[in-house]
Parts: structure tokens; C-alpha cells; sequence
């Protein structure tokens, strides 16, 4: 009887302090470790989305968990051309996608602007036209390529094959609104905005940096929100309408990936990649250092679509075809470790960085990037931003001539950061770092900067005359009639084609031999211009945790 009364009495002590932990874990989740007051109360106060696990993966995405690499050329060195010096560099985790952008991407993207901007309409035709890629890259003066320049992008046969014709400055765009369309789609599936496609207004298209400045600006009534997120407070104000940063449902940009996130993710490494060493000497996004596979069921068959030699651009019919003569549909060849298509041949793709032969890691050897200009929002004299309207749009003449949207309605006008954000900060001291430490006059320990001038870009205004890219300074511009008149620089003083609107592309491309397979490689080309073999895919950051795999504790 008294083992019972004890059994007992041990029960109802474990019980109540299951019930006691369970009650204080469950309370604790929503209450501020800071101030100990409640988080996402029904009355009001401080609203968190307390529950978030992790970032989700965006639309045609895959994670890439970084890490510590070698960037830079590991093979011999033929050209001998002081381009990518071997350095340590460590990644943050990031996604990129699976596979470049293909037409069919990209004709949505044309056929959403041409709903939204007609081109018939003169205030808009240069919004259009201006994102339209140039299929005019595939004529060759001795070939015959009208086949592609009639049909290739948009005929259904080409429909995952990757775009090409596609400037530096396009895919920027396309990646803009790519992340609009996403964000707005998240909005609509977590409750908080109503998406009519047929009611889309180009003023107050929706836009993700107006949207988490000012959301209000895209409530046209009850009728473009839902109010299952709504709250009253204790004063009968409305909370909870619109999707604040704390709530987690807007996610990051997609963008271009760096040169240096490109080459990661393209190499697929387990493991460290030493200078000239690496376990099987890895050379291409596969593990070997042959092109062809070596696999009982699939041996012979070529890993990627790149030119073979001197008038082979997909072997002999047949047993050594690579099955393609131009570009080929993505996901044709085996992915590399980390899930990737295509990171070698097929197209070369633009990358986000400026191009210098100079990768300068005694500076910075974690998330490497030349081109960082950092811009802030205009704002207007009663406080709030400046936003763009379809009569402030702003065209840039292109050095080919064409006209191309720098900015579209709806979206926030951006100005360079000044003196409120730079002064007497250590980590840098103006808006355009294009050229810091990039081995001209500007780089050098003498050289004084007073009267340096910044215009409203971030772009600096050298008085002195850059000595190491000392390029061709072409001009375009129209007169009063609107017409075009080149002026192409005939100096013979130059000495080289490098300046700060020349971009970084990875990559070989169904066009060149294998020399241009190895992921360390790279080239540059204007950021204006566009070509048959160059195309893109985009990237997005990770937010959080390094890994998506928590790490278990050992035992």
C-alpha cells in the first residue's frame, strides 16, 4: 500500500512538470526574451513571425551551401595572360538556378511588359523595345543563319533552349522583374494582396523596394486584400494588412550570381580545391579530365556542347555527336554535383561583376565582388520616396545606339549614397567602388582625391586621366531632331579595350573549344552588347543558416 501511495505521488510530479515544461516552452516561443512582454498579441504590440524555419527555395532554384575554394586557373596557364591568379576565397550558401534562362522564360517576361507597356503607344515603345533580345546576333556575313535569326526565340522548338541576344543590361531588367512577379505571388498565396492580371496598372505595378517602403500605395480598397491577416488593436486600429520584413513572406532578389559564386558552384566541390591540386585534378564541372564520359553504360558520349575542332561543332553523326550544333535544350547533359545544367558549354553566361584582370584577394577574400555602387532612395520634400511615373522615365542611349529604360513606373528612384552615409565610415567612403584597387592611377598610394566629383549615379568624374584602361571613349548621342550621330574614337593612344562598362562572363559556350570548359576561365564583353553564345541564369542569396542539414551533436 505504501509503494502505491509513492508510485502515485511520483506520477503526479512527473505529470505536473511535463504539463508545467510543455505550458512554459509553448509561451515562451512568444514572449520577448528582451523585455519578457508578448509577442504577436491579439491586443496589439510587437508582431513577429516567431515560427519561420527557414528560407524557402524560390521558383526554378537549387541551394548551394558554400564554403572555402580556389578561384582561379589551376591548369596550365597557356596564354600567359596575368587573368586569374589562383586565390583563396570563401562563399556564403546561395541558390542559383538549375539551368539557364531559356526562351520560354524570357518570352513570358516580353509578353508581360507588352500587356503592361504597349509598344503602339509612344510613351511606352521604348520600355519594349528596349528588353527585346537582339536575334539579329546569328547572321554570320558567310553563313547561312536566317533559320535562327526568324525562329529562335520564339518558336516552340526552341522553347527550352537558352536565350541568347541578351546584353549584361537585359538580364539585370529580367532579373528585376522576376523578383516582383515572385514576391507578388508570395504575397497572394500568404493572404495579403489579390492578384488581377487583367487590371494591371502601370503606375502602381507592383514593385518589392516600393512595396516595403510603402505598402499602402498598393491598396486600391478591399478588393486587393484579403483580411485573414487583419488584427484590431485595442483601439480598433487595423494591423497585420499588409506584409511587413518581420513577417518573412518577401524574399531576397534575384539577381546575377557573382564571378566568384559562378565558379563555385560550377566546380560542384565536396571538398577543398588546392592550387594545381585537386583529388582527380578536377578540371570541369564533372569529376575527370576528359570530356567525354567514361561510364560503362554512357562511355564515349560527350559531357557538354562545345566546338570539338576546326569546323566540328557536334562531332560526326552518330556514335560521337554531342547531339547539338548550335545551342541545345537545357538539361540535355548530366548536371554536376550540385544539380546544375549546363555550367559548361551550351552558352557562356554573364556574371554581375565588372571586369578587371586584377582579383584582388589580400583585400578581401569572402564573397569577392567588384561593382558594388551603392545608391539609397530619393526622397521628396514632404518625406516620402520619389517614385517614377510614366513621364519620368529615363532612356539611356546604348553604344549601339539603342534606347533602353533605365528606371519604369512604379518604381523608387534611386540617387547615390552621399557624405550621410560615408562619413567617417571605415568600410568605405563613396558610392562607386568599381575602381578601387584595381591597379590604375586612382589605386595608387600617391594619388590625391580632392576634386573628385560624383554625379547623381555614383560615377566619379576622374579630372586626372586613367593610365592602366586608358579604352576608346566612343560617343553617341541625338540632336534636336532625335537622330543618331556616332563619334567613334580614333586615338592611337589607347591601350586597352577595359573600362568600367565591361562585364565578366563564365564559361564555354557551343562556340568555343574545350580550352573554355574549365570553370576558372574568363572573358569580358560590353555590358551593352549582346552575342550568339552568351546567355545568363540567375542567383539569389541565402538568408540564415549556412547549411539546410542542422549539424548533429556528437555524442
Amino acid at each position: 500500500m505504501k509503494n502505491v501511495t509513492i508510485f502515485r505521488a511520483l506520477l503526479i510530479m512527473v505529470v505536473s512538470v511535463t504539463t508545467f515544461s510543455c505550458k512554459k516552452s509553448s509561451s515562451s516561443r512568444n514572449s520577448s526574451r528582451a523585455t519578457g512582454w508578448q509577442i504577436n498579441s491579439r491586443e496589439g504590440g510587437f508582431q513577429y513571425n516567431t515560427n519561420f524555419n527557414e528560407q524557402e527555395t524560390s521558383p526554378g532554384l537549387v541551394f548551394i551551401e558554400g564554403g572555402t575554394f580556389t578561384k582561379g586557373r589551376v591548369q596550365d596557364d597557356v596564354m600567359h595572360d596575368w587573368n586569374n591568379t589562383p586565390s583563396q576565397q570563401h562563399v556564403q550558401s546561395f541558390y542559383m538556378d538549375e539551368t539557364e534562362v531559356t526562351n520560354l522564360m524570357y518570352v513570358e517576361y516580353l509578353d508581360y511588359i507588352k500587356k503592361l507597356y504597349p509598344p503602339e503607344d509612344e510613351l511606352y515603345k521604348n520600355i519594349y523595345n528596349g528588353i527585346l533580345p537582339d536575334t539579329l546576333v546569328w547572321r554570320n556575313r558567310l553563313g547561312f543563319n536566317e533559320v535562327m535569326t526568324q525562329n529562335y526565340l520564339r518558336h516552340p522548338a526552341y522553347a527550352e533552349y537558352p536565350v541568347v541576344g541578351v546584353s549584361w543590361i537585359q538580364a539585370v531588367e529580367y532579373s528585376n522583374w522576376r523578383t516582383d512577379r515572385v514576391n507578388e505571388l508570395n504575397l497572394d498565396r500568404a493572404g495579403y494582396r489579390d492578384i488581377n492580371l487583367a487590371e494591371q496598372d502601370p503606375e502602381t505595378i507592383f514593385n518589392t523596394d516600393r512595396y516595403r517602403v510603402d505598402p499602402s500605395a498598393y491598396d486600391n480598397g478591399e478588393d486587393n486584400r484579403r483580411n485573414r491577416n487583419v488584427r484590431v488593436d485595442a483601439d480598433g486600429n487595423e494591423t497585420g494588412v499588409y506584409a511587413s520584413m518581420e513577417t518573412g513572406v518577401i524574399g531576397p532578389k534575384y539577381r546575377l550570381p557573382t564571378e566568384t559564386e559562378w565558379e563555385y558552384a560550377a566546380l560542384g566541390l565536396s571538398e577543398l580545391r588546392s592550387y594545381n591540386l585537386y583529388r582527380g585534378r578536377k578540371k570541369y564541372p564533372w569529376d575527370g579530365q576528359y570530356t567525354r564520359s567514361g561510364s560503362r553504360k554512357y562511355r564515349g558520349d560527350q559531357l557538354a556542347n562545345f566546338k570539338q575542332g576546326k569546323g566540328d561543332y557536334g562531332g560526326i553523326a552518330g556514335w560521337s555527336d554531342d547531339g547539338a550544333d548550335i545551342t541545345n535544350a537545357v538539361r540535355s547533359y548530366a548536371p554536376n554535383d550540385y544539380g546544375l545544367y549546363d555550367m559548361a558549354g551550351n552558352v557562356a553566361e554573364w556574371v554581375a561583376d565588372v571586369y578587371r584582370p586584377i582579383i584582388d584577394d589580400e583585400f578581401n577574400d569572402f564573397n569577392y565582388y567588384r561593382g558594388n555602387v551603392y545608391t539609397k532612395n530619393k526622397i521628396n520634400d514632404d518625406g516620402t520616396v520619389k517614385v517614377v511615373t510614366s513621364a519620368d522615365v529615363i532612356y539611356d542611349t546604348l553604344s549601339n545606339g539603342k534606347l533602353i529604360a533605365r528606371n519604369l513606373p512604379g518604381e523608387i528612384v534611386k540617387v547615390a549614397v552621399d557624405e550621410n552615409e560615408t562619413y567617417l565610415r571605415p568600410n568605405f567612403d563613396r558610392a562607386n567602388n568599381i575602381n578601387f584597387r584595381d591597379g590604375d592611377k586612382r589605386s595608387s598610394r600617391n594619388f590625391e582625391t580632392f576634386g573628385d566629383e560624383e554625379n547623381e549615379d555614383g560615377n566619379i568624374q576622374d579630372k586626372e586621366t586613367r593610365k592602366m584602361y586608358n579604352s576608346p571613349k566612343h560617343t553617341i548621342r541625338r540632336d534636336s531632331l532625335g537622330n543618331i550621330i556616332r563619334e567613334i574614337d580614333k586615338s592611337n593612344n589607347r591601350t586597352s579595350l577595359i573600362n568600367d562598362e565591361v562585364r565578366v562572363y563564365k564559361g564555354g559556350s557551343w562556340k568555343d573549344r574545350e580550352y573554355w570548359l574549365d570553370p576558372a576561365q574568363r572573358r569580358y564583353f560590353p555590358q551593352d552588347m549582346a552575342t550568339d553564345y552568351i546567355g545568363f541564369r540567375c542567383a539569389m542569396s541565402r538568408l540564415g543558416s549556412k547549411s539546410k542539414i542542422k549539424n548533429k551533436t556528437k555524442g
